[in-house]
């Protein structure tokens, strides 16, 4: 069976729109790790929440050299 495309919006509920969040946020850093591995490619993933919290993820020991790199 192919699923539906589901539209794209904001979340409305705070409670469901958070737990979507880390859901996501986490799915996105194994897929950033998986890469890294796989492609033995240097990635970087800086993420923000809504309350301004950060969460990152380098392959890299030191993130912001990689960074640098790209944006100097």
């Amino acid at each position: 069976m192919v699923r539906g495309k589901i539209q794209m919006k904001r979340i409305e509920n705070t409670t469901s729109r958070q737990v979507t969040f880390s859901k996501r946020r986490n799915g996105l850093l194994k897929k950033a790790f998986e890469l890294s591995v796989l492609c033995e490619a240097e990635v970087a993933v800086i993420v923000f929440s809504q309350k301004g919290r950060l969460y990152e993820f380098s392959s890299s020991d030191q993130i912001f050299m990689c960074i640098s790199l790209y944006f100097p």
